[in-house]
């Protein structure tokens, strides 16, 4: 017998679609996304088929090229998304998501223009919906070091500045920073030249920065490097002198933390260095870690400098549009959330749901953001990001003079355009 109930459901399945996903997530990350997928086909009918790739950069710009893309891309940073958004390569996502974002996400503003692109006409357009955060903004040290020299946890860049001659006149060392990585030797001091900018100059003087809207040494941008230097060219600060700084190896960097007695009190880094602490360490016991602060003086609010996965459409269909929504209910995220290595800026999940207690404090961090931005080498050309900005922070360290580095880096920008 042919119901309406039957009429419905036969109805329900001729729309139900296949929403193709192509992303970097490989396995672990891969069977929980499929998760994620999961319950949104169970709410709609759709089908979802995601596949992840190690050269997805290169994969989706062939595919795209090709009229072959999937619906949905996840890009893992905007400056792909941007520069094929600009060849009309992407669909722009519907206006009410960017008002979504603006209204859920703290710092919201800061995330629509972080997905936010010129189009192939240079029309401004909102691509890119967040989705997985990293947190970069992060001061690590050990409680019970703390504890035993009665130091408090900084609120104010000035009180940070404050305990960092407090350690000196005490007769230790404040710091722990290296810079060494290989082929790569350099780029953390890009991390902390980039917080720097963002707690000395307004988000909009950052992003002109980045774009280089103004010259890599322009005043405002030495004056972040030579901020980094007050830290790093102190011998008095640095565990091994400033010296040692260039010549470190970021993963061994931390290890003055857990020296007995400490080589040092305080190290600036992602939220990932904890891979490479002693092992057996348990971050909130033998390790913990503090919002590097802002300037009270300066007030910029709370910036938070990090990374972070988007979606974006690159195959336009009603479907795909259904699961950017989707993306927005905050089960999708606490699903992740619960199964670790994810922080998001959504302010309706409900935080209980996170894996730990140390992902919930991070998470504290973002949800306290009054701006957000992106690590600024990775926006940059790669002969600048990946390149003339990491030796120059190098040689900086090493004495030379901001100024003249910073130009240095220009000139590189120059001769790439």
């Amino acid at each position: 017998m042919f119901t309406a109930a039957t009429a419905a459901l036969v109805a329900g399945s001729a729309q139900a679609e296949t929403i193709t996903v192509a992303g970097p997530w490989l396995s672990p990350e891969a069977e929980i996304v499929n998760e994620i997928f999961d319950m949104f086909e169970e709410k709609t009918g759709h089908t979802v088929t995601y596949v992840g790739s190690d050269s997805f950069e290169q994969q989706i710009i062939v595919d795209a090229e090709a009229g072959s893309a999937p619906n949905l891309a996840v890009f893992p940073q905007p400056g792909l998304a941007a520069d094929m958004a600009s060849r009309g390569l992407l669909t722009p996502l519907k206006p009410e998501v960017a008002d979504w974002v603006k209204e859920n996400y703290a710092a919201g503003q800061s995330w629509v223009d972080l997905g936010t692109y010129a189009n192939e006409d240079g029309e401004d357009q909102h691509y890119g919906m967040f989705f997985r955060v990293d947190l970069k903004s992060l001061v690590w040290f050990v409680p019970e070091n703390f504890e035993d020299a009665g130091y408090e946890i900084p609120e104010t860049m000035e009180e940070l500045k404050a305990l960092t001659d407090q350690i000196v006149a005490d007769g230790e060392t404040p710091w722990c920073i290296g810079l060494g990585s290989g082929a790569a030797t350099g780029w953390p001091a890009t991390d902390w030249v980039e917080d720097l900018m963002l707690r000395t100059q307004p988000p909009s003087v950052y992003d002109q920065w980045v774009a280089n809207e103004i010259p890599f040494d322009d005043p405002a941008v030495v004056a972040a490097i030579e901020e980094f230097g007050t830290f790093a060219r102190n011998d008095d600060y640095v565990a091994g002198g400033s010296g040692a700084v260039g010549t470190t190896d970021f993963r061994d960097s931390p290890k003055g933390l857990f020296d007995s007695p400490p080589q040092c009190y305080m190290h600036r880094q992602a939220s990932f260095i904890p891979a490479f602490f002693p092992e057996g360490t348990e971050i909130g016991v033998d390790a913990d870690f503090f919002y590097f602060p802002a300037f009270a003086e300066k007030d910029l609010g709370s910036p938070v400098l990090g990374a972070g996965t988007l979606f974006a459409i690159t195959n336009e269909s009603e479907a795909t549009h259904e699961l950017v929504e989707f993306l927005q209910d905050p089960a999708a995220h606490e699903l992740w959330m619960s199964r670790g290595g994810f922080l998001t800026p959504h302010k309706g999940v409900d935080t209980s749901k996170f894996v730990d207690d140390t992902s919930r404090r991070m998470n504290d961090i973002l949800l306290g953001a009054t701006t957000f931005r992106f690590d600024g080498s990775d926006l940059m050309p790669g002969g600048v990001g990946a390149g003339s900005f990491w030796t120059g922070m190098v040689d900086y360290a090493g004495g030379a003079d901001a100024a003249e580095v910073a130009g240095a880096i220009q000139d590189s920008w120059d001769s790439l355009k």
